[in-house]
């Protein structure tokens, strides 16, 4: 029997990672996005398809998780200081988003005939958006950055934080309030959870991890990022508040902490994988069968609340002076339901504010509406496509042959290019910034608009007879692919690239670029010597101590192409004292403390001011 158990929790483990593997690749190929694929799977392999899950309730509870993971590594990403800084967004745009819907919804739902209590229970409801969905598109979608996708956090933050509220408002107007406790008494709870969660956060979190740390054990420190998340979501749970909300203010309160880049590595396969099982819980709550039963009364339903909630964000949006193509983003994003009306309309119906059909009805609702919340990235590319840079007075490179190529024509470019151009040298100039096209040509300079991450854009812009590719932009990303392209269809060309900085040039090198060069570097060193100077040194001594800084950043520089970005460390004069011992240990010390190696440091110091004091010269 118990082998028959092990097999079956097996089967359904091979079927979840099997379903994901299968469906996510599949449907974020043809541009829909990871998020269909796991709904998509999850209808799979559910109730409804080959009926390998048969209770999705039962994995919904666990899959939860990965939303209160996902709101804590967002949390490890936001100082307080950003918060802050999000206050107008939050508790402006946020709280009139959620009262606006709210009451439109509510108003509509009364004025086809339903009961006042159970119209505000499903407008509620409706009125929350899915954190889990929307942050994993924006994250996708490289958007999160954005400032309406800034704006998005921002209002589901909020929502989160109605949660409570809107529950207390359900105790109150149940048939039977008195006997779940008095809205005071919850609230009470409630801020007694945030201030426990905060003060342990706030005095005790650091110094612990401090302690997991020197025991130099990695699973310890992974279960300890767990325990916080966890830990934290018990309390609010048990206070009457969103997990997720717990889980965010431990983030927060450890997002200036020196172990945060630990943590986020730690939780981040957890996350991944259970906010996959989430998504895949929902496809499988899919009632496929009440859904065809009542079909056209859901797509009504789904339509009639996504209509109303995208004119309500709008509207909110555009009275926070939010700009028009922004608004239209917000309210296209948050339109659909989210997992938090799964925990209301559940309280609602223990509280008898709905009837289990109800509850079921409005429960379809909101998985259909977020089945199609990947769809509006499309609608989104539809409605406000990128405005074409304006050409005027730029002309497109084609046809082009010049002895060099310089692609990017910013700070950087103009004077890279000077010694060129002073030699005579045919140089031929692409940018792909109209602005500076035009800024440009005002000061007698020919250049041509062009992409040189295209392979095209490089044909026509003369790459195939340049005898150098000088590859003088500040993106990153863009560099690489030039250089990538460039090494594979120009192979005759020498490649000389401005690198962002030293990890940048060690890939470069990795790359087999032919000369790269440290977007500040030489600036930098000319700046020292000029600082060695001002201070007195004669000129011969600060151009030898520059020489020697130069040699030794060259030999750590080689050092570190065969041993990785740590190598050559000692290479580089430090401002530290190292505390050495006086007499040397017959065996390996023990690495010193942080304060430790203060107090060794202190003592070495004053015992060096007392040799120079005893010192005659």
């Amino acid at each position: 029997m118990a082998i028959d158990a092990q097999s079956s929790e097996l089967i359904s483990a091979v079927a979840l990672l099997g379903a994901a593997v299968v469906a996510v690749p599949i449907f974020k190929r043809i541009g829909l996005g990871s998020v269909v694929g796991y709904l998509v799977a999850g209808v799979a392999i559910g109730p409804f398809g080959l009926k390998i899950f048969r209770d999705p309730a039962s994995i919904l509870g666990i899959a939860e998780f990965g939303v209160v993971l996902l709101l804590f590594v967002i949390g490890l990403e936001l100082k307080p200081s950003r918060l802050w800084a999000l206050r107008r967004d939050i508790f402006g745009l946020g709280l009139a988003q959620v009262v606006l819907s709210t009451a439109v919804l509510m108003v509509a739902g009364i004025a086809i005939g339903v009961a006042p209590a159970t119209a505000f229970v499903a407008a509620s409801g409706l009125a929350m958006s899915s954190t889990a969905i929307v942050l994993q598109i924006l994250e996708e979608r490289g958007e999160s950055t954005e400032p309406y996708g800034q704006k998005t956090f921002a209002i589901l933050l909020l929502q989160d934080l109605a949660i409570v509220p809107l529950l207390t408002i359900m105790a109150v107007l149940a048939p039977f309030h008195a006997a779940t406790g008095t809205s005071w008494q919850q609230v009470a709870i409630g801020v007694s959870g945030i201030v426990a969660v905060v003060a342990v956060g706030r005095f005790a979190l650091n110094p612990l991890f401090r302690i997991f740390a020197a025991s130099k054990a990695r699973e310890i420190m992974t279960a300890a990022a767990l325990l916080v998340v966890l830990g934290a979501a018990l309390v609010m749970q048990a206070g009457g508040l969103s997990m997720a909300m717990g889980a965010f203010i431990a983030g927060v309160l450890l997002s200036e902490s020196s172990f945060r880049h630990q943590l986020e590595a730690d939780i981040e396969p957890f996350r991944g994988l259970l906010l996959g099982l989430f998504f895949l819980s929902v496809g499988m709550s899919l009632d496929l069968t009440l859904i065809w039963m009542h079909c056209w009364l859901v797509v009504a339903l789904v339509a009639g609340f996504m209509a109303i909630k995208m004119a309500s964000i709008y509207g909110a949006a555009r009275i926070f002076r939010v700009g028009q193509a922004d608004a239209v983003r917000l309210a296209l994003m948050l339109a659909q339901g989210g997992e938090f009306a799964f925990v209301l309309f559940n309280t609602a119906l223990g509280l008898r504010l709905l009837d289990a059909q109800t509850s079921a009805l409005l429960t379809a609702a909101v998985i259909v509406s977020m089945a199609l919340t990947p769809l509006a990235p499309i609608v989104l590319k539809r409605l406000l496509p990128e405005k074409p840079p304006s050409m005027d007075g730029v002309t497109i490179a084609g046809g082009l042959s010049a002895t060099a190529l310089v692609i990017g024509f910013g700070r950087f470019g103009q004077v890279a290019s000077q010694a060129l151009l002073s030699r005579g040298i045919d140089v031929s100039i692409i940018d792909a910034d109209t602005d500076m096209i035009r800024a440009a040509a005002r000061f007698g300079f020919q250049i041509y608009y062009g992409d040189g991450t295209r392979l095209d854009v490089l044909r026509a812009a003369g790459a195939r007879s340049a005898k150098i590719v000088a590859v003088c932009i500040d993106d990153r990303a863009a560099t690489n692919k030039i250089v990538e392209i460039v090494k594979e269809d120009f192979p005759l060309a020498k490649v000389l690239v401005r690198s962002y900085d030293r990890g940048h040039t060690l890939d470069l090198i990795g790359a087999g670029v032919d000369y790269e060069i440290r977007e500040t570097f030489e600036s930098a060193m000319a700046f020292g010597e000029a600082a060695l100077v001002a201070l007195g040194v004669p000129a011969d001594e600060a151009a030898e101590a520059l020489a020697g800084v130069r040699k030794r950043d060259a030999n750590r520089l080689s050092l570190q192409v065969d041993g990785g970005i740590a190598a050559g460390r000692d290479l580089t004069f430090k401002n530290q004292p190292t505390p050495t011992p006086l007499i040397p240990p017959k065996r390996e010390a023990k690495p010193l403390s942080a304060e430790t190696a203060v107090v060794a440091a202190e003592d070495e110091a004053a015992a060096g001011r007392e040799r120079e004091s005893a010192d005659p010269r």
